[in-house]
């Protein structure tokens, strides 16, 4: 089954609406005739302001949105998208909101984010990452979704040493609590393809960076710091590689996997896998319309080569105080999309260059710098 995102009227709820990736999307998906419905706790893991901002850009009125921030208001409407501030762990708002809308698509990017924050607060990713996914999984279950596309990540690969990392490889030894709840994620929602049927696709990110990003990630405080002069600090000596992946690509791995549910693999008649994509060797019987995609620059960039990106588009020098890597870090990320080019017919490639300097022109505009 298809589902077109071009020339269907599509019921399409996206979780994390307020967040970076989620604005993305749903701007994306404006220019279609879809009825969008968008939730967001608004919390303050990083400036609040930065997620109010995003709503505004969305269209909505300013003294609305500073309503919702002042907790008087939980909904906000324009034309065809509506936003609720719902938090994921509320049991009881997400089944209304289940109730009430019957979507088609689930697009869950709605979680607690940041592996380093994950080891001072670890409660804040079960409440978030575990307990909110089973509600948007009981959510699909019961309403019939068409299909459900959910955020995993990249770092549930920890530690592996084989690259670039494949879907094919294991994901057994997470090495920070937010890849646990990631790979869990994926755990959670191939149970519910198999019991319940439901089509469920992972997108393991990688290193997502762009305009209207989270003031949390590197790229960020290092652009902050190197226009102001200040010293920023290098771990690993720069060393460290990643596949550094700019949200429009992110965006548009996205709206391509939405249209394709996946099938249980038997029913998939005349299926072949690329010479890239060996078929792997049956090790179990379980049946489920499920898969997980990386999605990542394919082209693995060095800290120093990104240092020096922001340093080009900012006409500035950086001033760096260098140290070792710290804990929950890995050495490289580099994603294997061999599948995903298979599937979609879509491969991102904005160099490092190009989007940060788009990051750095958003950034200077937005913060007058």
């Amino acid at each position: 089954m298809q589902l077109n995102i071009q020339n269907s009227k599509l019921k399409i709820l996206v979780t994390g609406a307020a967040g970076f990736i989620g604005f993305h999307l749903i701007q994306a998906l404006k220019q279609y005739n879809h009825n969008i419905v968008g939730i967001d706790n608004l919390n303050d893991y990083y400036d609040p302001q930065l997620k109010l901002d995003r709503l505004k850009a969305q269209g909505f009125k300013n003294d609305e949105v500073e309503t919702m921030a002042e907790g008087y208001n939980s909904t906000l409407k324009i034309n065809n998208l509506t936003f609720y501030r719902l938090d994921l762990a509320d049991r009881a708002g997400i089944e209304n909101l289940f109730k009430t809308h019957k979507f088609d698509i689930v697009v869950n990017l709605g979680a607690q984010a940041g592996v380093r924050y994950s080891i001072e607060n670890p409660h804040a990713y079960v409440d978030s990452n575990l307990v909110g996914f089973v509600n948007i999984l009981e959510g699909c279950r019961y309403s019939k979704v068409k299909h459900l596309v959910y955020a995993s990540s990249s770092s549930v690969y920890g530690m592996n040493i084989k690259q670039p990392f494949s879907t094919e490889d294991r994901v057994d030894y997470p090495i920070s609590l937010y890849a646990a709840t990631k790979k869990s994620n994926e755990l959670m929602a191939h149970t519910y393809s198999h019991l319940y049927g439901i089509p469920t696709t992972g997108l393991r990110f990688f290193t997502v960076y762009g305009p209207m990003g989270r003031p949390d990630m590197a790229y960020f405080s290092f652009t902050k710091k190197i226009l102001a002069g200040e010293t920023i600090d290098v771990f690993n000596n720069g060393e460290m590689q990643r596949d550094f992946t700019y949200i429009d690509d992110i965006v548009e791995g996205i709206t391509r996997v939405m249209q394709k549910p996946p099938i249980i693999p038997s029913k998939a008649e005349g299926s072949q896998t690329s010479k890239e994509s060996p078929k792997p060797q049956k090790i179990t019987n379980a049946q489920a319309p499920y898969k997980v995609y990386n999605i990542g620059n394919n082209q693995p960039v060095s800290l120093r080569r990104f240092i020096t990106a922001i340093e080009t588009a900012c006409g500035k020098k950086a001033n760096e105080n260098l140290l070792p890597m710290q804990p929950g870090d890995v050495p490289i990320t580099y994603a294997d999309v061999g599948e995903l080019i298979a599937d979609t017919g879509f491969k991102p490639e904005t160099s490092i260059e190009e989007g940060i300097c788009k990051f750095v022109d958003w950034y200077r505009g937005y913060y007058q710098k």
